[in-house]
């Protein structure tokens, strides 16, 4: 596979006064591979809107090397840099779409600067809003739409000209679940039929493992976690990773929730469910004569492959069987008795 942004050794830091600065990206390397999905994830002040403006020039770094497509945005003049950002779209969290400009002006509008004539114009907004869904919205303006329909216009003009990568900075953010639903659907979309690099910055979990095939985790400037997205979950390096992972699947009860469930009778037994599905656990139980039943976790869908905890309420006599033989496949905790595969 071909790099279209590698990043190595990349530090940026800002003046705050005479004395003093603040480090926003720090000592990141990374490679993006032309046509994946790639999802930057990480809460506030985590360096990915820094590293949104290095990847499309608007920032230089402060030392280290980000190399896309080819140029390195560090040395590039002004003109090399324009003629980049014409080759990456940018999709923005609040559209920043012009109010007094119609759908289609609007999506015309790199065009224009481009230099596009008007009748070629005119025919590849018309493409592109028949594209993303809103071919009879062409004559309206912004405020008349909601806020899925103007993310469509944004991706619409992001795309316009044929750009080969797309970076979409918590562009899903403004959005109820169902239509941002509906807009991982285009970028999937965008993506299979037009071949383009996406990358995805969010502090969403549920955003990167939907839709990105390669997970960047970001804390404080640094990169901590990264890799294919079902490893970088299944197995998380870091305890941020770790976090985001149990904002979905809610882990091994423990604190009241456990005094709660030991309370019931039984054994508890937490598995984790990766590869080795919900099914195979329960016939584990079955072979044993084991009475389960679920009573806390969660499971979660990481592009196809499930990933999350479930812990089970037991009861039977062959217990530390089940347990030997579930652990050949996973992880396993017995959460009353602190015993940690």
């Amino acid at each position: 596979m071909t790099a279209v942004i590698e990043l190595r050794g990349v530090t940026k830091s800002f003046r705050t006064d005479r004395r003093t600065s603040t480090t926003a990206v720090d000592d990141v390397s990374l490679t993006v591979e032309e046509g994946s999905i790639v999802g930057v994830i990480g809460y506030s002040g985590a360096g990915k809107s820094t590293l949104v403006r290095l990847l499309n020039g608007l920032e230089q770094p402060t030392s280290g090397t980000v190399e896309v497509l080819g140029v390195n945005v560090g040395d590039a003049t002004e003109a090399r840099l324009r003629d980049l950002r014409r080759r990456v779209g940018m999709i923005f969290q609040q559209f920043n779409l012009f109010t007094s400009r119609t759908v289609a002006a609007n999506v015309a509008y790199p065009l224009k600067v481009a230099g596009w004539k008007k009748a070629d114009r005119d025919k590849r907004v018309a493409e592109l809003l028949d594209f993303v869904g809103i071919g009879d919205k062409a004559k309206q303006y912004p405020r008349r739409l909601s806020g899925g329909q103007k993310q469509r216009v944004g991706i619409a003009r992001a795309i316009a000209t044929d750009p080969r990568i797309l970076l979409a900075d918590e562009a899903t953010s403004a959005l109820d679940p169902q239509t941002t639903a509906e807009v991982l659907d285009l970028l999937r979309e965008i993506n299979r039929r037009l071949g383009i690099t996406i990358v995805v910055i969010t502090h969403q979990i549920s955003i990167v493992h939907e839709l990105c095939d390669q997970v960047i985790v970001m804390d404080g400037g640094r990169v901590v976690d990264s890799g294919d997205t079902y490893r970088v979950f299944a197995h998380p390096r870091a305890e941020l990773t770790k976090r985001f992972v149990a904002a979905v699947t809610q882990g091994v009860p423990s604190g009241e929730a456990l005094a709660a469930l030991a309370a019931g009778g039984g054994e508890l037994v937490s598995v984790e469910v990766n590869e080795f599905s919900s099914e195979d656990v329960s016939n584990v139980f079955h072979r044993h004569g084991v009475r389960h039943s679920v009573v806390y976790g969660g499971v979660t869908d990481v592009l196809g492959r499930q990933l999350g905890t479930l812990t089970y309420r037991v009861h039977g006599d062959d217990l530390d069987a089940v347990v030997t033989e579930l652990r050949a496949h996973t992880d396993v905790v017995l959460p009353a008795q602190g015993v940690r595969s």
